[in-house]
């Protein structure tokens, strides 16, 4: 099994999420995070005062797959969230040695 970990613009969001849900991911868990990356945050004016915005704000998607669906996961994620433009986000995949549900105890991929 694997973890899909997406960082992606806000408005991309809904387009990911139907596209993964197209593709047969029942489930997946959204965050609100800030960062920076290359981007290096903006500047933003406010009342007539510039000022600095160190940290952007994105959205995480984590969704746990199997391994023979990690790179239809994947493409769909960069697919659908791609604009062209510095920003874009990254994904990070890694291995999960075991999944549990807690309610039924199903262990592996069952419990997906």
């Amino acid at each position: 099994m694997k973890k899909v970990e997406a960082i992606i613009r806000h408005f991309k969001l809904e387009d990911v999420k139907n596209a993964l849900t197209e593709c047969g991911i029942d489930g997946m868990t959204i965050t609100e995070v800030r960062g920076f990356g290359r981007q290096k945050g903006h500047t933003e004016m406010y009342r007539g005062t510039e000022y600095a915005v160190d940290f952007v704000p994105k959205v995480k998607i984590e969704v746990v797959c199997a391994a023979d669906n990690l790179k239809k996961v994947v493409d769909t994620m960069i697919k659908t969230a791609q604009t062209g433009q510095i920003g874009d986000g990254k994904v990070f995949v890694s291995s999960l040695d075991e999944v549990i549900r807690i309610r039924t105890g199903e262990v592996g991929i069952e419990a997906l």
